[in-house]
């Protein structure tokens, strides 16, 4: 019973002292300003606003130039590796036909000595063949 009792006496104290704990104020107060300092103050506080926006656009701006900028340089990676393959290819073809034109040379040189051996051969072929029939008779 004694702890229902100090319960009440101590919500009976919270409400009356919940009046001197309040945050809203007691006594109203205001500031009147005069028409052009009014005029004066609005205008700030418009041209503020309009800054505050002016920024936010700008900041996404510049992050959309970022943006540009980063994908710009990816081009730009991308093109110069396309370069270093073309040239690459450039350079094997080049030396792909150095190597065939070395072939066909040597290859016409083996064909001019072949048809040399054939004509000596067969020059000399001949010349047994006679020599044999000379002896022969």
């Amino acid at each position: 019973m004694k702890l229902v009792q100090k319960l009440m006496l101590l919500i009976i104290l919270m409400m009356m002292s919940l009046k001197g704990f309040s945050q809203n104020d007691t006594v109203q107060s205001s500031i009147q300003l005069k028409k052009p300092i009014a005029k004066l103050v609005i205008k700030d506080l418009i041209t503020g606003d309009g800054a505050k926006e002016e920024l936010v656009i700008t900041s996404d701006k510049i992050k959309l130039l970022e943006q540009k900028i980063v994908l710009k340089d990816s081009i730009i990676t991308n093109l110069n590796s396309q370069i270093g393959n073309f040239n690459s290819i450039m350079s094997t073809k080049t030396d792909q036909l150095a190597l065939s034109r070395e072939l066909s040379e040597k290859l016409q040189a083996d064909l001019k000595k072949q048809k040399l051996k054939t004509r000596l051969v067969g020059g000399v072929g001949i010349a047994v063949a006679v020599g044999i029939l000379v002896i022969a008779k």
